[in-house]
């Protein structure tokens, strides 16, 4: 048992050291994504997606309109038309953090629901996973789910 740490720490420094170039690049397009996303150049982020992607896998059963799950560039797009129903008034990114073939990206935000009117405030994680060919394979939001429900409800 007191070599477990050991073994532990080994595994993932060995899976960190191999590879550092693909890391870098993985950031590089989570940035060129978000620069996109600013901009509103949605064929820019769909061209970074794997033909597979698979758009906030985890999220089964939810009412609120950006967060169902999604498949291939196609059902993504219509991840950003659902962004119409936001209005942002505050994202800010507030650290990326890299590790393998993920990126984990730490955003500051406040939207209002314009049906609702409810504004929904807080800080949320967006997990980036990466294939060997440099697509992402799946994407995350991590969020308050039960605030963006609440903000959603009629």
């Amino acid at each position: 048992m007191r070599h477990l740490p050991m073994l532990a720490a080994s595994a993932v420094l060995a899976a960190h050291v191999a590879g550092p170039a693909a890391a870098a690049d993985n950031i590089a397009t989570v940035t060129a994504i978000y620069a996109a996303f600013g901009a509103g150049d949605v064929p820019a982020i769909l061209a970074e997606l794997a033909d597979d992607v698979e758009w906030d896998y985890g999220h089964e059963g939810t009412a609120v309109p950006i967060l169902v799950p999604r498949h291939g560039p196609a059902e993504v797009a219509a991840f950003f038309e659902s962004l119409a129903g936001v209005e942002f008034r505050k994202f800010a990114i507030l650290n990326m953090l890299e590790g393998g073939d993920q990126v984990a990206v730490v955003v500051d935000f406040d939207l209002v629901v314009r049906a609702t009117g409810r504004a929904v405030a807080d800080q949320e994680m967006h997990l980036w996973t990466f294939g060997a060919d440099g697509k992402v394979t799946h994407f995350r939001h991590f969020v308050d789910t039960e605030a963006f429900a609440a903000a959603f409800a009629d």
